[in-house]
């Protein structure tokens, strides 16, 4: 995390980016046991194909726990008040996956100084994945 400053957090300010390795098995195997979310979907390629899907895809959960990540290496996490996202497409194996954020406000929420971030994550090919927003104390 780098050294985070409240007091100098702009509208306009962009997130360092956070870009990951490729998605593999390994990968949603251990994230599917962190998380409890073991559904054949994510994890077995016979169930997946009998669903219609070409091969296994990510959590959706793991995607926003990526969003988290990038917040929290640009904020510590004592920081974070709320984090909503929307899903917008699979993240199938082999795609790389970058997370981006932009402070879009600064604004009093319940009487905290806070930053509104949009944050996203999209593949290797630009295509959006997860689109969400966050607030980040200032106070």
């Amino acid at each position: 995390m780098t050294s985070f400053d409240p007091a100098g957090v702009t509208i306009g300010e962009q997130l360092p980016a956070l870009a990951l390795e490729p998605v593999n098995r390994t990968m949603l195997t251990l994230f599917g046991c962190a998380s409890g979310d073991l559904n054949p979907v994510h994890l077995d390629i016979d169930v997946a194909r009998r669903l219609g899907m070409p091969d296994v895809f990510a959590q959706g959960m793991l995607g926003a726990a990526w969003l988290g990540r990038l917040l929290t290496n640009w904020a510590p996490q004592s920081r974070l008040r709320r984090l909503d996202v929307r899903f917008q497409g699979i993240t199938h194996l082999g795609n790389a996956i970058t997370c981006r954020g932009e402070v879009v406000d600064i604004c009093d929420v319940d009487g905290e100084r806070c930053a509104r971030v949009q944050v996203s994550n999209s593949n290797q090919f630009g295509q959006l994945k997860i689109v969400g927003e966050a607030l980040v104390s200032l106070a």
